[in-house]
């Protein structure tokens, strides 16, 4: 496989009649993946700098998968004893059946089924992992549209195209004995992500002009825009 441009073929995951308890497990592994990568790190450290003095924040995850990084945030909160609204948005429904499954008791975040471009405006922080890369172009200038006029801040946490990674993860997976499908889609994830120069082009479509794009090992390529105040 080629990799001097996007993949676009379906991932196993997606498919409309993967049975749920499947999905719950693929979504457990790729969990895994996620502690694994430090996947949470660079979507923390965004959160960090737009905590600052706020008083609280009210927090939308677009494409939550099972709900591991909104936890992370939940966590996260309480060690600052900063009082946030934590909502999960996700098309798919077996994402909230199993970010619920997982989900201690006593845990406020709402999981929402839906589009997230239904879920109104006035978000201190709009949040995606793992999510840009199943969008076509169209539709990420779409996304990025929606975060810019709807959240004071947004964070686009995602992989990037990359020969090594795409290589390399395969043996990984295998060796961590993740879920076939997890072995599967996360090689073609790897292939369906951008490069840094990539991005330039959908943000100036969707007109925002004072976004970063930065890599973040290991071969993560995060999207964040901070609205000065």
């Amino acid at each position: 496989m080629t990799l001097s441009t996007r993949a676009a073929g379906p991932e196993l995951m997606d498919a409309d009649d993967l049975d749920p308890a499947v999905y719950a497990a693929v979504v457990a592994d790729l969990a895994r993946v996620n502690r694994v990568t430090l996947a949470a790190r660079p979507t923390l450290t965004f959160l960090d700098r737009i905590a600052g003095g706020a008083g609280s924040l009210r927090i939308i995850d677009i494409g939550f998968g099972d709900g591991d990084m909104l936890r992370r945030i939940e966590r996260w909160a309480m060690k600052r004893r900063l009082p946030v609204e934590l909502v999960g948005v996700d098309l798919n429904p077996r994402s909230e059946q199993a970010a619920r499954a997982h989900t201690p008791a006593g845990s406020t975040i709402r999981w929402v089924t839906g589009d997230y471009a239904d879920q109104g405006d006035g978000w201190d922080a709009a949040i995606s992992s793992l999510v840009a890369h199943h969008m076509t172009d169209g539709e990420l200038v779409t996304f990025l549209r929606w975060m810019q006029a709807n959240a004071h801040a947004w964070f686009v946490n995602d992989l990037m195209r990359h020969g090594f990674a795409h290589r390399g993860y395969p043996v990984l997976a295998t060796l961590a004995r993740w879920h076939p499908i997890v072995r599967h889609d996360g090689t073609l994830s790897i292939a369906r992500s951008l490069r840094p120069a990539e991005w330039l082009p959908l943000l100036a479509a969707a007109g925002v002009t004072d976004a970063r794009v930065f890599r973040t090992f290991p071969f993560r390529l995060c999207v964040q825009r901070i609205c000065a105040t």
